[in-house]
């Protein structure tokens, strides 16, 4: 054993004690000031009705994208240090349906119905079930086909699966069949204000897992145990709270401005 590297059990004995692994903080602490931000150009665009030019595709949707994906990455590499990842899950999922309830009340934009926090509740009940089953992938191979499969299906939503010339078009039946919006297959009667399903989006999440499972069973090291940069760790600390904080104020703000 290196100095630099805290051992499987090291890593394993510091998450049941209430320690940090500071570099997931550290990069989920930006994710989420940059999900702030992305909500506040959008608010301010589509509600408000703001000149912001810049703010459109490509952009806007790699923008969203590097928000989305990091976000469930590093939940996936934390999954594997996670005291009761059922109990995750449930959180997440109490939360889901509290939005979903706030955003169909407050009316202001299209209801969330299976929106990234459904995404991490039910990709963390997953990850409870394999860990259950001994099936949890770990390691980095198969991290990189997790996530290659990802890429696959990214299109799925769409009617689309495969990659560049090996894509295929799924049949019309398939993409008009009702109630299997929170799987990746929404019917064309379906909306949501945020839509991140199941499939794809498990696959990132599990990718995370794997890369969690490895660098576990080697050891973390020294500097990404101990990254930190205040006041982004205590951001990426409370990024639960803040996700359901942050989008009232920045409305409450719009509002002002609009007024």
């Amino acid at each position: 054993m290196t100095p630099s590297r805290m051992p499987e059990g090291d890593a394993a004995a510091q998450a049941e004690s209430g320690g940090r692994i500071g570099i997931f903080d550290l990069v989920r602490g930006f994710s989420v000031l940059s999900m702030v931000l992305f909500h506040l150009c959008y608010d301010l665009k589509f509600i408000v009705g703001a000149e912001i030019g810049w703010f459109e595709p490509p952009l806007q949707d790699v923008w969203r994208c590097s928000i989305s994906w990091t976000f469930l990455m590093v939940a996936g590499c934390m999954c594997t240090l996670s005291r009761n990842n059922l109990r995750r899950a449930l959180e997440y999922g109490a939360v889901a349906l509290a939005v979903w309830v706030a955003t169909s009340v407050a009316a202001v934009d299209t209801p969330i119905s299976f929106g990234i926090i459904y995404c991490m509740a039910a990709c963390t009940l997953v990850a409870w079930a394999l860990q259950r089953l001994s099936a949890l992938p770990r390691g980095y191979l198969a991290a990189a086909l997790l996530f290659l499969g990802f890429l696959a299906l990214f299109g799925l939503s769409d009617g689309t699966i495969g990659l560049g010339p090996w894509s295929v078009r799924l049949p019309n039946e398939v993409m008009s069949l009702e109630d299997l919006a929170w799987l990746g297959i929404p019917s064309p009667t379906f909306a949501s204000g945020d839509y991140y399903p199941l499939l794809p989006y498990l696959l990132v999440y599990l990718s995370g897992a794997a890369l969690g499972g490895a660098w576990k069973r080697g050891g973390y090291p020294v500097w990404a145990r101990k990254a930190r940069l205040e006041p982004i760790n205590s951001v990426g600390r409370h990024a639960l709270l803040v996700y359901v904080l942050h989008q009232p104020v920045i409305l409450c703000l719009c509002s002002a401005l609009a007024g």
